[in-house]
């Protein structure tokens, strides 16, 4: 990696901090040079504006962990069911660069920015389009071995466990403990035990 490259990222990676924890409409440009130590003309060499790095943000941070940390752990043989269960408690409970206080990136940048600017609404729809893809792909697959009912809608699955995924990261952020994920992970477990 190049030194503009190395750069950039660390524009995008300090800039997702303070957006994370700040919000992206509070945390301006300076801010952000101000963090990264890199002077204004650097980072408007890399990005023209404030939304072009906000994009950028989803496509090089976040995508890259969505594949790393969630599609990886579905493209799986074994029982979709345990799967999908690991995965949701893994991101609640033992996910480092997930911070109960601050929710999930995916779904505050949604709240934020997804209605009002095209740009991000349609980078935000390649994100959970991806994450329900696979999902869905892995619970289809679990019936043809015999891990899932045939009659369950893996569609409908899906936006059930991702809804309350969502759900669950906005009380985490409103309670601060990861004591309020306990119920909803043995809620989780025994909506999914129903569907072998």
């Amino acid at each position: 990696m190049g030194k503009a490259q190395e750069t950039r990222m660390v524009i995008l990676q300090k800039a997702f901090e303070l957006i994370y924890a700040n919000g992206y409409k509070t945390t301006s440009i300076d801010q952000i040079i101000a963090t990264t130590q890199v002077t204004k003309g650097a980072f408007f060499y890399h990005f023209k504006t404030k939304d072009q790095m906000g994009v950028a943000i989803i496509k090089d941070l976040l995508m890259p962990r969505l594949a790393e940390n969630i599609l990886k752990p579905l493209q799986t043989d074994r029982n979709p069911l345990e799967a999908i269960y690991q995965l949701i408690e893994s991101l609640l409970t033992k996910n480092d660069f997930l911070k109960i206080e601050f929710g999930c990136p995916v779904a505050n940048f949604t709240h934020e920015m997804s209605p009002w600017n095209t740009d991000f609404n349609k980078v935000l729809k390649d994100l959970i389009s991806q994450w329900t893809k696979a999902m869905t792909e892995t619970i289809e697959n679990g019936k043809g071995k015999g891990f899932v009912r045939n009659d369950v809608d893996a569609g409908q699955v899906t936006l059930f466990v991702l809804s309350g995924y969502w759900g669950i990261r906005n009380f985490g952020k409103l309670k601060n403990t990861k004591a309020v994920y306990k119920d909803y992970l043995i809620a989780l477990k025994s909506y999914l035990n129903t569907l072998q």
